[in-house]
């Protein structure tokens, strides 16, 4: 196939659909691949749900990730802010016991003062004052957030702006607002994984999936710009580029 025909088939995947926040359209086929991360989040939360009888997990997107992590808390609920998720999550979790609230304020949460033993947060926004609120005296707080720098390459090699409101969104500044608001910091660490790209249409997928990366991502305005991108692929075999992570754990004072 002509290098053309070839990328005018990959800017279809702009039109392919995603829900709840399942990336399986192009993770599961190996057409973007993570390099590891020096953690597991899974595998601290787990250990950390046994002891637990209220539980929270913030930002659930369709429940996918909460689903496989059972047995549950005697009482455990989710959040989700992004509207058409919200059924998503609760026709995944509901079923399983699990109560899904939807939510519009990261300061004003639907739930009481010190209701939870445990809260848990895989790359969603929260407020400190909130958490502090809500989690029991002795309770936990673990999440891990994507960092400001976050492939900042995709939007170099696409000429796209950077937002700078995020770019001091990391561990050091994440630890100290916890602390500022009343936390111990329990642990800590921080990565910068390679995420890897096989193909443009790939890529095409995953910035229609998340539009803050570029806010006014669409093939049509970055056309020329993802032809260089096809380029580059075919002539290298894929483009590489940074994530950053990190994870904190902290507990009331």
């Amino acid at each position: 196939m002509k290098t053309t025909e070839l990328f005018d088939m990959f800017l279809k995947q702009e039109d392919e659909p995603f829900s709840g926040w399942d990336f399986s359209f192009i993770g599961s086929t190996g057409r973007v691949q993570n390099s590891l991360l020096p953690w597991s989040y899974c595998s601290k939360v787990l250990p950390m749900m046994k002891s637990a009888e209220t539980m929270l997990d913030m930002g659930t997107g369709g429940g996918e990730l909460l689903s496989k992590l059972r047995p549950f808390p005697a009482k455990t609920y989710a959040t989700e802010g992004y509207e058409p998720n919200i059924k998503i999550a609760q026709q995944t979790l509901e079923p399983l016991g699990v109560k899904v609230k939807s939510f519009k304020d990261d300061d004003s949460l639907p739930f009481s003062n010190h209701q939870f033993d445990l809260i848990i947060n895989k790359h969603e926004s929260y407020s400190e004052k909130e958490i502090f609120r809500i989690l029991k005296s002795g309770g936990m707080f673990l999440t891990q957030q994507v960092g400001g720098f976050d492939c900042l390459e995709i939007n170099e090699i696409l000429q796209a702006p950077i937002q700078q409101e995020y770019l001091d969104w990391n561990l050091e500044n994440a630890a100290r607002k916890l602390k500022d608001n009343g936390f111990n910091i329990l642990e800590t660490d921080e990565a910068f994984p390679t995420q890897r790209f096989f193909d443009v249409g790939a890529l095409i997928y995953y910035l229609k999936a998340i539009p803050w990366q570029i806010e006014d991502f669409s093939v049509s305005a970055y056309r020329d710009q993802l032809f260089q991108v096809h380029q580059m692929i075919e002539k290298n075999g894929f483009i590489d580029v940074k994530q950053h992570r990190f994870l904190l754990v902290a507990t009331p004072q």
